[in-house]
């Protein structure tokens, strides 16, 4: 039996612990691996509230910043228990809720600020936690994105932990837009700050594009023993350089990738989806579901600007409770420049959408919270226009129901490196419609399972996604039974866990002697 530890930012394996896809990924991949036999622990900070469930398990004590610190660990329960499977979290004062779902910070003034710190004691406890095996002999440590690379830092530079090299760090790169980078020195969340007597190689460190920095994702890249991305097609984007708008690359990290591909240490492997019959929901609650998450949001809403959102929001859902509309596209994401960059840039692109939906009746429903201007730009939409559904909040029940009761599941992200949205439209008959980027060129096919838009520049981009869209809906009005066998195909379809996790048993875990590593 091999043991495993998972170290993450999310895990929706246990209860509001979750923003995006990495916590769908946590959740799932343990459960495949505990079918093959094999053990599992699960490790997340508790942001200062999710440790109020758990059992205390130890105290550890930590050098930083070059005094005494003291952090706690916890077992908490899962949502569905799992001999297996164990779940953890790290508790610590300076480990603090986040304004971003409760987990991550947004500092708009110094980028990573707030979360360097917090993941540096979170990891740094973890490796503390490894060193006095509270999680017993461990075999392999799977690492996802840059909130846990700090780990192979600690292995690589740090004394005390220098037992973590009996280990086999895997690294997931979920998104290589957002890497971690902070000042080596003169700043609370330096490198320097919390470890002021390590010897360090700033070279092996430093972020390519700004030379007194270190880089937490280039970290993970430069010292796993095996990397991968969530999708074949996204490991093919980030190897070459970024063209923004136009292409999203390496982001600057291309090189790094290189070498590891060269290294036979980089992998393209994409996640999957549960499609067990549990995961169904009651169809046509859409409507019922949203009127209700309005509600609640409204009793607890003090920000008086947006409690007038939502009011404006529960009227335009009222008439909707007791006839729907024809046709209903949707999207639930994060409101970042990643997924919705086009809207920003272009908000006439989006308004020729509403106007072809407007003539069939349709609606468009969007379901995300995130930058303050991408959420002022959708409020203000949504004031002008009858047909623009904008959910200013988060709600299980209300996205579940989106990837159940819609017609269109609309992705138009800028890139991506894999999406499960997608995949859990498509799990329901429903046709997506996605820029054909990264993992979403994996998992839809124009015109068999869904639509697809690109252009080799950004006009071009715009353009064919408004025109698919119009595509989509010449298809639902004038041909039926060409979409219903786009929707039969994307039910047919099946991304699942097993096929995923067979191939990180054959590439990933699997320690070969023969492996070349360059330092």
């Amino acid at each position: 039996m091999n043991n495993f530890l998972f170290v993450a930012s999310e895990n929706d394996a246990i209860a509001n612990c979750k923003v995006g896809g990495v916590g769908d990924v946590i959740r799932d991949v343990p459960k495949q691996i505990s079918e093959r036999g094999d053990r599992v622990h699960v490790v997340v900070p508790s942001y200062s509230r999710l440790h109020e469930s758990g059992t205390f398990k130890a105290s550890l004590q930590l050098n930083l910043r070059g005094i005494s610190y003291t952090a706690q660990l916890y077992e908490v329960p899962a949502k569905e228990e799992d001999k297996n499977i164990s779940h953890y979290v790290i508790h610590h004062p300076e480990i603090e809720m986040g304004n971003l779902g409760g987990i991550y910070h947004h500092d708009p003034f110094e980028p990573f600020y707030s979360d360097v710190i917090k993941y540096t004691i979170f990891c740094t406890a973890v490796a503390e936690a490894i060193k006095q095996k509270y999680f017993g002999k461990l075999d392999i440590v799977h690492l996802h994105d840059w909130h846990s690379s700090l780990l192979l830092f600690l292995k690589n530079y740090h004394p005390q932990y220098s037992c973590l090299k009996k280990n086999r760090f895997v690294y997931c790169i979920h998104n290589l837009a957002l890497q971690g980078i902070r000042p080596f020195e003169d700043n609370y969340s330096s490198l320097k700050n919390w470890f002021p007597n390590l010897e360090i190689d700033r070279e092996a460190l430093k972020d390519p594009r700004y030379a007194d920095c270190f880089n937490l994702m280039a970290i993970g890249i430069r010292y796993a023993d095996a990397v991968h991305t969530v999708s074949p097609s996204y490991k093919q984007d980030v190897l070459l350089p970024s063209a923004a708008p136009e292409f999203i690359g390496g982001e600057g990290l291309e090189n790094d990738l290189k070498q590891a591909d060269r290294e036979g240490r980089f992998h393209g492997i994409l996640n999957g989806s549960d499609y067990r019959p549990e995961t169904l929901v009651k169809k046509n609650r859409l409507f019922p579901n949203i009127a209700t998450a309005i509600f609640k949001q409204l009793q607890k809403e003090q920000d008086r600007e947006k409690a007038a959102f939502l009011a404006h929001t529960g009227e335009k859902i009222v008439p909707f409770l007791k006839k729907k509309p024809n046709f209903i596209s949707a999207s639930v994401a994060r409101l970042t420049e990643q997924k919705f960059y086009f809207f920003k840039r272009s908000p006439e692109a989006l308004l020729e959408i509403l106007d072809r939906l407007e003539e069939v009746n349709g609606i468009y429903v969007l379901l995300g919270t995130g930058a303050a201007d991408y959420e002022q730009l959708l409020r203000d939409i949504s004031y002008k226009r009858k047909n623009f559904i904008f959910i200013n909040a988060q709600c299980e029940q209300v996205v579940n129901s989106i990837y159940r009761d819609s017609d269109l599941y609309f992705m138009p992200s800028l890139f991506e490196p894999c999406g499960i949205s997608q995949m859990l439209a498509m799990r329901n008959g429903q046709p997506c419609l996605v820029h054909h980027t990264g993992g979403l060129k994996d998992t839809v096919q124009h015109v068999h399972t869904g639509f697809a838009f690109d252009g080799k520049t950004y006009d071009e981009k715009v353009y064919n996604m408004v025109e698919s869209f119009k595509e989509a809906l010449y298809f639902f009005e004038n041909d039926k039974t060409v979409w219903k066998q786009i929707g039969l195909n994307a039910r047919r379809m099946r991304f699942t866990w097993k096929k995923s996790v067979d191939e990180y048993y054959k590439l990933l875990y699997t320690f070969n002697p023969a492996d070349v590593r360059v330092a």
